[in-house]
């Protein structure tokens, strides 16, 4: 938001002395809200409902019309953070970020498949642990 491109660290605890799967879910998730904002939000009549406003009138439940239904969509959407009220949030078992963010890491881990690279790819890169290689002398 400052003009920076890169973040360093995800997944990263004391310093980066530890890696923690948990942290890097929800670094994740707050690079991606990050990247959401730094791509800009419109704001124009539609999104601000200037005219629904207008048509529900002062003082009056704008938030139920469809339409702040329909734009609350276009705002970011966390996979993690728990939005709901309270009792909502208590009676599905009250979990805090970071369980449900291990949670998640756990569900990674357990269900993800690397996509084997092309064979130019690999023939690539082994090219280049073998520039690396001799270049060691190893």
């Amino acid at each position: 938001m400052a003009g920076a491109n890169l973040i360093y660290g995800s997944g990263m605890i004391e310093s980066g002395v530890t890696f923690d799967f948990g942290q890097l879910v929800m670094d994740n998730e707050f690079a991606r809200m990050v990247k959401f904002v730094v791509g800009g939000i419109r704001v124009d009549d539609e999104t601000l409902s200037v005219d629904v406003i207008a048509e529900v009138g002062a003082f009056k439940d704008f938030l139920s019309h469809e339409d702040t239904y329909r734009n609350m969509r276009i705002q970011s959407q966390s996979k993690l953070i728990d939005r709901r009220v309270r009792e909502d949030w208590e009676a599905s078992g009250a979990t805090d970020l970071y369980t449900r963010a291990r949670a998640e890491a756990r569900r990674i881990l357990a269900s993800h498949e690397v996509e084997p690279l092309s064979d130019d790819v690999a023939a690539e890169v082994g090219e280049i642990v073998a520039r690396a290689d001799r270049a060691l002398k190893v």
